[in-house]
């Protein structure tokens, strides 16, 4: 385990991304990054209005908010538009299957992303399974680190792409394997060639054995920033030279270890 200075402040993030189902985002508070990106993870989970007005007043928020669902779908029900706090600021994303119902999942993005990006012009927006769509409908494209960002950023960038780009990676501030596992293992196994690489019924925390426990940590490497704050430092400027303008941390074990 690490036991050098920890402070996320050196580490060259821009900003946090919680997730409410996890943590109260009001400690983004705590956290020395002027930007915070909260998940979206179902209706229910949304921080109550007043939550999101105090963060506001203090840092820039970006809330994120599914196309597709009934409350922030631009073409039919928008009712959740007028509830949006004044300074809050929108990522725009398809939606996760796991928060949509079947009939928001069938509902087509292409033009509900423009709509959405009419009324926003200036929210980010997620290129998760989208990346065509999300690429013409323009604005800050906000990717997942994968082991190809570098070379997909800097081809967008050799073709002429002028825009933001922000990068979305889940941090943990370790060089201990076993910590890494119980952190991001879960996560980077569900990503395609991950999960086609593991053992059928492998385990993805502490407890991964053998090839399963080999290829979580090679992707570990890929998918997530982990090490001491020098090692992602570096590994942040190394994406910077690539061509990405803005790092976002999601804190994978808990919001206490981005705090000062």
């Amino acid at each position: 385990m690490l036991t050098a200075e920890r402070a996320v402040s050196k580490a060259g993030l821009d900003a946090v991304a919680l997730k409410p189902a996890e943590c109260d985002v009001r400690e983004a508070l705590s956290v020395p990054l002027d930007v915070v990106a909260i998940d979206y993870e179902g209706r229910e989970r949304l921080p109550d209005e007043d939550v999101l007005r105090d963060l506001a007043a203090e840092k820039e928020v970006r809330l994120t908010t599914p196309v597709r669902t009934d409350g922030f779908d631009p073409l039919g029900d928008d009712s959740l538009y007028e509830w949006l706090p004044d300074g809050v600021r929108q990522v725009l994303v398809a939606g996760h299957g796991a928060y949509l119902t079947d009939d928001e999942a069938r509902r087509a993005v292409a033009p509900r992303l423009r709509a959405a990006r009419e009324r926003a012009p200036d929210a980010w927006v997620g290129t998760e399974g989208i990346e065509r769509i999300a690429l013409a409908a323009g604005g800050t494209q906000y990717e997942l680190l994968s082991r190809s960002t570098r070379r997909d950023v800097r081809a967008l960038r050799a073709a002429g792409f002028g825009g933001e780009v922000a990068l979305y990676a889940p941090t943990a501030l370790t060089d201990d394997d076993d910590e890494i596992l119980d952190a991001v293992g879960a996560y980077v196994s569900r990503r395609r060639p991950v999960a086609r690489a593991l053992p059928d019924d492998a385990a993805t925390d502490a407890s991964a054995e053998g090839r399963a426990r080999e290829v979580l940590l090679k992707a570990a490497r890929d998918y997530a920033l982990i090490g001491s704050v020098d090692d992602i430092r570096r590994r942040i400027d190394d994406l910077r030279d690539a061509g990405i303008d803005l790092v976002v941390g999601y804190p994978a074990r808990g919001v206490d270890e981005f705090a000062e």
